[in-house]
């Protein structure tokens, strides 16, 4: 099983990641003066520890009075102490299920829209507003807004950010927002009490379902359909959106199936003071007695009990995906790749596990869609040629640990190539269309007055 591999191989490997997240400079994309909209997520992590795991007596202090405070421990620290290095003790990623995901910019920046009736799950974030100082100070502001997790508190640490990301619609023709990614990892063994916004589920999801064996589980694979139609016809006129639909057809986007967490009996009889906790944290930033609020928080929770209950299959796909195997891509030692040993940041017992492993993360090729008429795909390959270039190059870098092309926008290339094939594809599919449907009709008048 992949939890008796996750000490020797997924805590290491989360370890090596986040010190490279911390040293390595993100990709920056300047907001161009005709779209300064910006926005960020938080990427959250989390090392739950054994359920039998047996945590040591607090230090006393030197008076005999109460425990005295545990210093903050660094990233290096952190990946030192016992129960995260304890066996079975399982790394976590924290996605957001969104009953009603916003169908506009929000449900772009989590991969989602109006346009499918998929769950789907995403990171917390938001647009950046007039007065954020940041960034991070979005993501941060968002996450404490959308589920009441303050990263600010000692719990919690940022890491870094991920490459920045463009969001795009009309088939990657128009910017909407650059998005920033920011990582955060939570250094403690409990997480704090959280308050989702209504309709809001949260599921901690293990590293093993997402990451390839013998590393990990192997993650599971479906795909996400959307109405074509909907990214190329005008919303507002049904005849072209039939048309297009018609002649086109759906969209099929890879998609990386994630169970739902399921509820944890042992844990109810917390419930309670766990409410206390959420009351006492959302305190200064409700009104005092506010009936509204107390019933959409009870209906919130009653919400989140049966989504547990139902057991749920959820999809990650989209932004939230690529933004994920950038993640993923951190944990891919390139020193084991090439056969080299000694890699830092590594236990020698790991070392022959990781050597066979060739790539930690899904191409760069996996977030992007195909169509559900084969002449369609086709089409796309022949004008694809700049955008497999764009591939090929972007995974020798990830051979080579990305040194020596981080001033190459991988991700914005191969979106520019791909939907320029697309558009491309598009065309000379609605001709060819065009023209058999017109044979067809005069083929039909000739043998109608033929007789």
């Amino acid at each position: 099983m992949a939890a008796n591999k996750e000490p020797n191989t997924i805590v290491p490997l989360l370890s090596r990641a986040l010190h490279r997240i911390r040293s390595t400079p993100p990709r920056i994309i300047a907001s161009p003066a005709t779209q300064p909209r910006r926005a960020a997520v938080a990427i959250i992590l989390r090392v739950s520890p054994p359920p039998n795991y047996v945590f040591p007596a607090p230090p006393q202090s030197t008076d005999g009075g109460s425990p005295t405070n545990v210093p903050v421990p660094s990233l290096t620290e952190f990946f030192q102490l016992d129960w995260v290095n304890a066996p079975g003790a399982r790394p976590e990623i924290l996605f957001l299920r969104r009953d009603r995901p916003d169908g506009t910019d929000g449900g772009r920046m989590s991969g989602s829209g109006p346009n499918t009736r998929e769950a789907h799950v995403a990171f917390p974030g938001g647009k950046t507003e007039e007065g954020d100082e940041g960034g991070l100070y979005t993501a941060m502001r968002q996450t404490w807004e959308e589920i009441g997790l303050d990263l600010a508190e000692a719990s919690y640490t940022p890491i870094g950010q991920l490459d920045d990301r463009e969001i795009t619609t009309s088939l990657g023709k128009r910017l909407l927002m650059i998005l920033s990614p920011f990582v955060f990892l939570q250094l403690t063994p409990q997480t704090t009490p959280v308050d989702p916004s209504p309709g809001t589920t949260l599921h901690w999801v293990p590293l093993s379902t997402l990451l390839p064996k013998p590393v990990g589980d192997g993650p599971r694979w479906s795909t996400v359909s959307v109405d074509a139609s909907s990214r190329l016809a005008p919303r507002h006129s049904t005849v072209m959106r039939i048309l297009v639909r018609l002649l086109v057809g759906s969209m099929k986007f890879p998609a990386i199936l994630i169970p739902a967490s399921s509820p944890n009996p042992s844990s109810s009889a917390d419930a309670y003071s766990d409410e206390k906790a959420i009351d006492a944290k959302r305190a200064h930033v409700e009104a005092a007695g506010s009936a509204p609020s107390a019933l959409k928080r009870e209906h919130s929770l009653q919400f989140r009990s049966r989504r547990a209950e139902e057991g749920e299959t959820l999809k990650l796909w989209g932004l939230s995906l690529g933004m994920t195997l950038d993640l993923l891509a951190h944990m891919a030692p390139p020193e084991a790749r090439r056969g080299a040993g000694g890699a830092a940041l590594l236990p020698p017992d790991a070392e022959a596990e990781l050597l066979r492993v060739p790539v930690m993360a899904p191409s760069l090729a996996s977030v992007f869609p195909r169509f559900g008429y084969p002449d369609v795909n086709f089409w796309i390959w022949v004008f694809g040629k700049r955008y497999r270039a764009v591939i090929r190059g972007w995974e020798a870098s990830v051979r080579a640990g990305g040194t020596n092309d981080r001033r190459i926008n991988w991700t914005g290339s191969a979106l520019t190539t791909f939907y320029a094939a697309v558009r491309k594809a598009l065309v000379v599919v609605i001709v060819v269309r065009a023209i058999l449907v017109l044979l067809g009709f005069l083929l039909g008048g000739w043998l109608l007055f033929s007789r």
